[in-house]
């Protein structure tokens, strides 16, 4: 393909391109009218400083990331055949680690699909085009997506920290067949209810399944308390398997209202009691009250989505970890979580046990788990080990 050419600066090492690493940042390269005026969302090929071919790459003057790499051949051919050739792959993948088509299907990067979302929800699909190459090639992706899955409603999502860095709308919508207003999801041995259309991002998290099983087995006969639950993911897990009873926490009234809904389908309602507000109050008022519980959970948003804040994450990291600590029984568990990337899994380690022994609570960990496989890790990009979640026993 006859695609322009975008050229490492002279100083920029082209080994790690050539290894693997799928970015290229704009101070990397050799910039000038040309290049800047180049559309977001094309194709060009890489070069190193001596004009030898690197790669085919998606440029993006608005963002610092300039060029992700699509494809080592410097001659590939975007087009539906490659892009059913990356979705085909992955679904290989995932049909093979589950039973069930409720998984992420594509996970950016380590799908070959640079800044590609795409979650599925039985017969239908919510695709977060993260990168303007995807975004302005969103009807062909669907298209395909649709092809080689065979789902009926494609729902685009437009939210999300990401699009804002590429310079991308944020409209959101359907963009495939029809959706009825809920998904019931199986995971677990729970029913989780997942809004496609007005949910947070892709309306369910994926993620955190092997640690929601892992939990849920510990918390069989105890009191369950999740903090930051949106649609319910541990509480309705534990519920599942044999829970005496779940208090989910969360500020989002709607999520709330969602995972109660997944209690009633569970047929665990009996059980199930929310209480919507924020979460620090909602656990200091806990421990005033004097409640404990056997089982703990805080799964809280990004509290360090980028290295200028991973030290005030990390302080809320420990804040998280005290009050909780303080509402653990004795010998009860505690489940610590992290989803930001930029808080590496040992300073988030050490924010924790630092809360938990400011709580004046002794502590054994049980397990250090990260998301599912339906969520692989790229070898060279740290962001897509993202997810971090820790289990201690608390002793005493």
């Amino acid at each position: 393909m006859d695609h322009p050419i975008i050229r490492l600066k002279p100083k920029t090492d082209a080994r790690r391109l050539r290894r693997g690493f799928p970015w290229v940042y704009d101070n990397e390269l050799v910039t000038d009218r040309r290049t800047r005026a180049l559309v977001p969302g094309s194709l060009a090929r890489l070069e190193d400083a001596d004009r030898n071919p690197i790669a085919t790459v998606a440029v993006n003057p608005n963002s610092k990331i300039f060029g992700r790499v699509l494809d080592a051949d410097p001659g590939a051919e975007i087009d539906r055949a490659w892009m059913a050739k990356r979705i085909g792959r992955a679904l290989k993948t995932r049909n093979a680690l589950f039973d069930a088509p409720y998984y992420r299907l594509i996970h950016a990067e380590a799908d070959g699909m640079p800044g590609v979302i795409v979650d599925r929800f039985g017969d239908a699909a919510v695709i977060q085009p993260n990168a303007a190459w995807a975004d302005v090639r969103l009807e062909e992706l669907a298209d395909v997506l649709a092809e080689v899955t065979g789902v009926t409603a494609i729902v685009k999502s437009g939210t999300g920290r990401a699009r804002g860095l590429e310079g991308l709308d944020d409209a959101s919508g359907l963009i495939r067949g029809t959706l009825s207003e809920l998904i019931a999801v199986p995971m677990n041995g729970a029913i989780y209810m997942a809004d496609l259309l007005s949910g947070q991002k892709t309306g369910l998290y994926y993620d955190q399944r092997p640690t929601h099983a892992f939990v849920a087995r510990l918390a069989r006969d105890t009191d369950v308390l999740d903090v930051f639950s949106h649609v319910g993911g541990f509480a309705l897990a534990a519920l599942a398997s044999g829970a005496t009873s779940a208090l989910a926490v969360d500020g989002s009234t709607a999520a709330l209202t969602l995972a109660g809904a997944g209690a009633k389908a569970s047929g665990v309602a009996d059980r199930f009691e929310t209480n919507a507000s924020d979460a620090f109050e909602a656990m200091t008022s806990l421990s005033e009250e004097g409640r404990s519980f056997g089982t703990v959970v805080c799964d809280p948003p990004a509290f360090a989505p980028h290295k200028q804040a991973r030290d005030a994450g990390l302080r809320a990291y420990e804040k998280v970890a005290r009050l909780a600590a303080a509402l653990v029984a004795t010998d009860g568990t505690l489940t610590l979580c992290s989803c930001s990337h930029a808080a590496e899994i040992d300073q988030f380690r050490a924010a924790s046990l630092r809360g938990i022994g400011r709580a004046g609570r002794a502590c054994q960990i049980l397990r250090t788990g990260f998301a599912g496989p339906d969520h692989p890790q790229h070898p060279h990009l740290a962001e897509s080990g993202y997810l971090k979640a820790i289990t201690f026993r608390l002793l005493g």
